[in-house]
C-alpha cells in the first residue's frame, strides 16, 4: 500500500479505540439532541471494536467533579479499565501511554468530548508520537458547533484523518460474508 494512504486505512489488528471523557456532568453542558446521537455513535463504535477484538482505552477527566462515564457507554465498555486524568491530553494520564503500547496499535481511533479540548490535545500528542490518528466526527462533541468544527479542522490540518463510525467499522471489517461483517452490519442499521 502507498505509505501516504496508510493513515486513511485503519486495520483491525493495528488499531485501538480511545473513548475520551464522556462523563455525566460534562454531557449536561452539551446540546441534548446532539449528545444523544453522539452517545449512540460511541456505543456503536465500542460494540464494533469488541466484535472485531479491537482494544479499547477509556479516560475520565477529573471524575470527582465531572462524574462517571455515561451509563450507556459504561454498559457497552463492560470491564474495560478507566484511566482517570486531570490533564487534557490522554497522553498525560497515568499509565495511558503504557497501556497504549501494550495494544501494539499504530492507529488510534478517537471518540469523546470535547472535540476542541481533550480530543484535540490527545490527537496532537499521538501524532507527535508517530501514531496514525482517526477522529470519528459523528462520535465527538463540543458545547458549541463552532468549537467542534474548529477542533476537527485543527486535527485535520495536523495530519489526523476525520472519518465516521460506520466508515471505520467497515474498514476494520474489510470484507463481506463473514460473521463479523454480519454483526457490524446489524450495528450500523
Amino acid at each position: 500500500m502507498d505509505p501516504t494512504l496508510r493513515k486513511f486505512t485503519p486495520k483491525c489488528g493495528e488499531s485501538v479505540l480511545v473513548v475520551i471523557d464522556v462523563q455525566e456532568k460534562l454531557s449536561n453542558a452539551m446540546n441534548p439532541a446532539e449528545m444523544k446521537c453522539v452517545t449512540e455513535s460511541i456505543v456503536r463504535s465500542i460494540e464494533g471494536a469488541h466484535t472485531l477484538r479491537v482494544p479499547v482505552l477509556v479516560t475520565e477527566q477529573y471524575p470527582k467533579g465531572l462524574g462517571p462515564t455515561l451509563p450507556p457507554i459504561q454498559q457497552a465498555l463492560g470491564e474495560a479499565p478507566v484511566l482517570e486524568k486531570v490533564v487534557f491530553s490522554c497522553c498525560g494520564a497515568p499509565n495511558f501511554l503504557e497501556r497504549l503500547k501494550q495494544t501494539k496499535a499504530n492507529t488510534a481511533v478517537l471518540v469523546g468530548m470535547e472535540t476542541h479540548v481533550c480530543v484535540l490535545q490527545t490527537a496532537l500528542d499521538l501524532l507527535q508520537k508517530g501514531y496514525h490518528v482517526q477522529i470519528l466526527a459523528d462520535a465527538v462533541i463540543s458545547r458549541s458547533p463552532e468549537n467542534k468544527r474548529i477542533g476537527l479542522d485543527l486535527m485535520r490540518e495536523a495530519g489526523a484523518v476525520v472519518s465516521s463510525v460506520e466508515t471505520v467499522l467497515f474498514q476494520w471489517t474489510e470484507k463481506a460474508g463473514t460473521e463479523e461483517f454480519k454483526m457490524i452490519s446489524r450495528l450500523v442499521r
